[in-house]
């Protein structure tokens, strides 16, 4: 029924906010509001009508949850960087039904999942922070997903990256598009050096993993990345243990996936941090080759945070 029109790993750094400010930092991140700007022109052209956001910055501890409120308004402050992302405000329409209907499919595969629809629950800036510059005229309704998950295994995520897909093409009547809102590493600069590494990675080995990364993404190499994510999610410091890339991955159809990416935004430095914005084309998949690691939990795919 339904079609999953475009797929992407973004970025969300607050500079991005400061670069429209007056100030020293003004224009700065020019290059990544410009990907924003073209994956939203993208999403338009494609008919896309739901943007559904894997956020790394919605921390929880028990099963997945969904934002799918029928409005989002409000003004933002960050708890993390208040100096960067303060009274930042926001409106968009959310979209209960399409939430529903993820949250079921993944429960459906046995990924315990939970949509909210009538709370005050508030979007965290891994979403706030791009709908800001790809959604800016509330075109498109925003669905968010958390991807911060403290006690969850990787595979999981992967399987509900698959089981939203499958909602959207099996029961979903319009068109979607699915973000990874996170960094690659995400080593920050230690507290006193966050000017110095304003625009530079944390460490040259961080550096080195990441373009390596890209990569293996631009080469269609998706075997060797997911049979490596879980080790690059821990010593790459990944963001919210990269439960976004294997949430995306997974709807791509994990290992089996054979697009290459296209980077709209180059790799670049942000407070010791790797980000970029690129764009995983959407290939046809069948899930008969999707492998066991994403079909049931194993132990070398558990979130980092069980492994120390």
């Amino acid at each position: 029924m339904g079609r999953v029109a475009l797929a992407a790993k973004i970025t969300h750094v607050p500079s991005m906010y400061l670069s429209e400010l007056d100030g020293p930092r003004k224009g700065t991140r020019q290059d990544a509001i410009n990907g924003h700007i073209e994956i939203g022109r993208r999403c338009r052209e494609l008919g896309v009508d739901t943007l559904v956001v894997f956020d790394t910055h919605w921390l929880v501890n028990a099963n997945y949850h969904l934002n799918c409120a029928p409005h989002f308004k409000g003004q933002y402050t960050s708890n993390e960087l208040p100096h960067f992302i303060s009274n930042l405000a926001y409106e968009f329409p959310g979209n209960p039904v399409l939430g529903h209907l993820l949250a079921k499919a993944c429960n459906g595969m046995g990924v315990e999942t939970l949509a909210h629809d009538k709370t005050t629950l508030a979007p965290e800036y891994g979403t706030l922070v791009p709908m800001r510059y790809m959604n800016a005229d509330q075109h498109f309704k925003v669905v968010s997903v958390s991807a911060l998950c403290m006690a969850h295994y990787l595979n999981d995520s992967a399987r509900l990256g698959w089981a939203m897909r499958r909602a959207v093409e099996d029961h979903y009547d319009g068109t979607v598009a699915f973000f990874a809102s996170g960094s690659l590493s995400h080593r920050f600069a230690q507290n006193g050096l966050a000017p110095e590494f304003a625009f530079k990675i944390w460490s040259p080995f961080l550096e080195q993993l990441d373009r390596g990364v890209v990569q293996l993404w631009q080469q269609g190499r998706w075997a060797d990345f997911c049979g490596m994510l879980p080790e690059y999610a821990a010593k790459g410091h990944g963001e919210g243990f990269m439960h976004d890339t294997a949430m995306l991955l997974g709807a791509l159809g994990w290992s089996a996936y054979d697009g290459q990416a296209e980077v709209l935004t180059p790799y670049f430095g942000a407070s010791g941090t790797g980000q970029i914005n690129a764009v995983f084309p959407v290939t046809p998949q069948d899930g008969s080759a999707i492998p066991q690691a994403v079909a049931s939990r194993a132990d070398g795919y558990t979130n980092i945070a069980t492994r120390l």
